[in-house]
């Protein structure tokens, strides 16, 4: 990929406010999203500008372990939101509370300690055993179609599908939404493919705030009589600001709740079950996502700085996410996907992003601004930014031999049941399907080579150079891709 600014590149200050400025967006939706959702399921009131300041400073500590060598952000956890809900609520016999959620993040986080320390003393070459380019590129692709029902109910205004038609219901406000992320959407593109220098490295904030600014023209007519329907804007969240952030730790020590005293052992374990099953799905997101960023920079970050490192960035980064906004980190796509978008993959932006992160959640103005930016604006750029993690993933599947049948096997595996939602709940345990989805695909791929083995197959030592190739391709991206700046 030809990258304008690498790793360790510097861009200079007023460029690089910009870009840690894009990324904050690019990050942000998902980011408050998940306290949100939290919050609906719950009746607690988790804060937004919490979980962006334990965003921005999990980032910190992400970037503190992986020294300096992983341009990523980490944003609130959406795999944990149930574990969030079950950790809040509790049971008959005890509820923790907020407590709960920081002790659940602890649970996780230990998980990634452990397999850091496995990873440690074993390696990472049996990942590119189990794990070759015919299932982790798919599987990367299945995060960017994971999210494209997400993309395009935002865009839409956050209408459902009709169940008698199978459709969306369009209305005059399901239009103007639909108006308002065409628009964010065009101007990323246009800017992307034909802008000059600054242009082609910021569409992501000139998109936001071209449609942001359709949406308020519209938000402005709603207030005639008659008109409600064109409101696209909610500017009342202006009038009741979070002006300081309420940190999970202390609300959970001063809330009383962590006090309880009947049935605390049960509680913690229901805990430990909700969070430590969804912290190995977490991983197997860990791997693909780190593949993925390989291969736009053209390094292996499993090797160096190290699987073991950005595991312990991510986990670490995780109970510091939190201890301060209740929601368990997570490497972002949409990070990611900007970073290839626009060229730029200087960590020093991805630091700036962190602290800015951190000192805006204190700005309430600005946080309420963002969230104010309305979902089908974020949606209308989501589409980009979701369909370059899908084709990001589908060029790792580029280097794999599909005349292969056993690689074939393998690809369809992951695809149809990533793609078909096999999602699956066992109580309060939910395995997603991109988790199934990869499981599987780590199964086909071991019972096709193992019968090739077994039968002494000579097709295997070329499906083996084949998988190797595929599994070589995140070192040799930059190298081997065209486009200027595209995933």
């Amino acid at each position: 990929m030809n990258l304008i600014y690498g790793v360790k590149d510097r861009p200079a200050p007023g460029r690089l406010i910009l870009f840690a400025l894009q990324q904050l967006l690019a990050i942000l939706a998902a980011t408050i999203t998940v306290p949100i959702v939290v919050s609906g399921n719950t009746g607690y009131d988790l804060s937004i500008s919490a979980a962006l300041f334990g965003a921005g400073a999990g980032t910190l500590v992400y970037l503190l372990f992986t020294k300096f060598k992983s341009p990523v952000f980490l944003g609130s956890s959406f795999a944990f939101i149930g574990s969030m809900s079950a950790a809040l609520a509790g049971g008959v016999s005890a509820a923790l509370g907020y407590f709960g959620l920081i002790i659940g993040a602890v649970f996780a986080g230990l998980v990634y300690v452990v397999i850091a320390l496995i990873v440690k003393l074993a390696g990472v070459k049996w990942i590119d055993k189990f794990m070759p380019a015919a299932v982790i590129g798919p599987t990367v692709a299945l995060i960017g179609l994971s999210l494209a029902g997400s993309a395009v109910q935002n865009a839409l205004g956050g209408i459902s599908l009709d169940a008698d038609t199978g459709s969306y219901l369009m209305d005059t406000n399901a239009i103007l939404c639909l108006i308002c992320a065409l628009v964010a959407l065009a101007v990323v593109i246009v800017c992307s493919v034909y802008g000059k220098k600054m242009l082609k490295m910021i569409p992501f904030i000139i998109g936001i705030l071209a449609g942001y600014a359709v949406a308020a023209v519209f938000t402005g007519f709603s207030y005639l009589p008659g008109a409600e329907s064109m409101r696209i804007i909610d500017f009342s969240v202006f009038k009741n600001m979070e002006w300081v952030p309420d940190f999970t730790f202390v609300e959970a020590f001063f809330s009383g709740e962590w006090t309880a005293e009947k049935g605390i052992g049960s509680y913690i374990g229901t805990i430990a079950v909700a969070y430590i099953p969804v912290a190995f799905v977490v991983f197997a997101e860990h791997l693909a996502d780190h593949k993925n960023i390989s291969s736009i920079i053209g390094s292996d970050l499993l090797r160096e700085p190290g699987l073991s490192r950005t595991l312990l960035g991510d986990g670490v980064g995780s109970m510091v996410g939190a201890v301060f906004g209740g929601c368990p980190n997570t490497t972002y796509g949409e990070s990611i996907a900007c970073v290839a978008i626009s060229g730029n993959a200087s960590v020093v932006s991805i630091l700036l992003t962190s602290i800015l992160a951190v000192v805006f959640s204190f700005v309430a103005p600005f946080v309420t601004f963002l969230s104010s930016i309305p979902s089908c604006v974020m949606g209308g750029v989501c589409i980009a930014l979701y369909g370059f993690i899908a084709v990001s993933g589908l060029k790792m599947v580029q280097k794999v031999d599909l005349n292969d049948n056993g690689n074939l096997f393998t690809v369809s595996a992951v695809l149809v049941t990533g793609v078909g939602g096999m999602a699956m709940t066992f109580g309060k345990i939910t395995i997603t399907a991109i988790a199934v989805a990869l499981i599987l695909g780590v199964l086909t791929n071991g019972l096709v080579k193992l019968g090739k083995k077994k039968a002494g197959s000579p097709e295997a030592p070329a499906a083996e150079a084949a998988d190797a190739a595929g599994a070589a391709s995140a070192e040799e991206g930059a190298a081997e891709e065209d486009g200027d700046a595209g995933v």
